[in-house]
């Protein structure tokens, strides 16, 4: 995929323009932000429905999503749901068991034939028209995400200049090494977690819990637990086992922006005796 490489050349003349307070949290806000379009959105929401919510705020988080640069919904989606009904057999198309780690990483990404939407894996959702138009002119949500992030480098650097940033600075930490982060840490829970981590649940695949990357992957990692128990809406069954995705939507379930959390079952959930 062409965009993905000038994306990584692009790391060299983003660590170019300089650093600044500014930058470096702007660069962890659109990073935390944008993960969490991927995992409560085109995870939780769109692959499984593990929670429900309003059409307007679907929208929100499908928009959120695909400004992670990870293609639109539908596509995400029905990728996902056919790794779940083929993980770790020959079809699953990032199973680092038959296609080695490299592949599953980001190899399977730069396949022509899997850049195609398979629809017919998301029917549930590919009737509503914004998701299709959004799937289908994805880039309008990273490129609109370049526009705010050099319109507010450039108010800062006129109405604020001892911030020491730049409408360039912003776009290179904001978009640039926070998508190059994103899209990697995202990327390791198909390759990471299907080669390592533990795996107290016999789930006829290869997924893993690695607790560290469940950290940037806001609870992601907890993949073992996923294949367990897919529909759930909480990846960390255990009080130690930190999904900040959930809490996220715990949050917005107070303010009534989602509801009908699908928690797990706890009988299914105690089946292992190595928590």
């Amino acid at each position: 995929m062409l965009r993905l490489l000038i994306l990584h050349l692009a790391l060299i003349p983003a660590l170019l323009t300089g650093a600044s307070v500014v930058a470096v949290v702007v660069c962890v806000v659109s990073f935390v932000v944008r993960v969490f379009g991927v995992t409560a959105g085109y995870h939780r929401l769109f692959s499984h429905h593990a929670f429900r919510t309003s059409r307007p705020m679907a929208f929100v988080l499908a928009w959120l999503g695909a400004s992670s640069g990870q293609r639109g919904p539908l596509w995400w989606a029905a990728v996902h749901r056919r790794h779940h009904r083929t993980a770790d057999t020959v079809d699953d198309i990032h199973s680092p068991r038959f296609h080695g780690l490299f592949f599953a990483h980001m190899g399977w990404i730069l396949d022509k034939e899997n850049l195609a939407t398979r629809f017919e894996e998301v029917q549930d959702w590919s009737q509503r028209p914004e998701l299709r138009f959004l799937d289908r002119f994805h880039v309008l949500a990273p490129a609109s995400l370049i526009a705010v992030l050099a319109g507010l480098g450039a108010a800062l650097a006129q109405w604020w200049p001892t911030l020491e940033t730049s409408p360039q600075q912003l776009v290179a930490w904001g978009f640039v090494i926070s998508t190059l982060a994103e899209i990697h840490v995202t990327s390791a829970v198909n390759s990471l977690t299907h080669r390592y981590g533990t795996r107290p649940y016999k789930t006829g695949d290869d997924s893993g819990n690695i607790w560290w990357l469940a950290l940037p992957t806001l609870g992601e990692a907890w993949h073992n637990n996923h294949h367990h128990l897919p529909g759930s809406v909480r990846q960390g069954f255990w009080w130690w086992q930190i999904d900040l995705t959930y809490w996220a939507l715990r949050g917005l379930a107070v303010v009534g922006l989602v509801w009908d959390l699908r928690e797990p079952d706890p009988a299914k959930i105690a089946v292992t005796t190595t928590p």
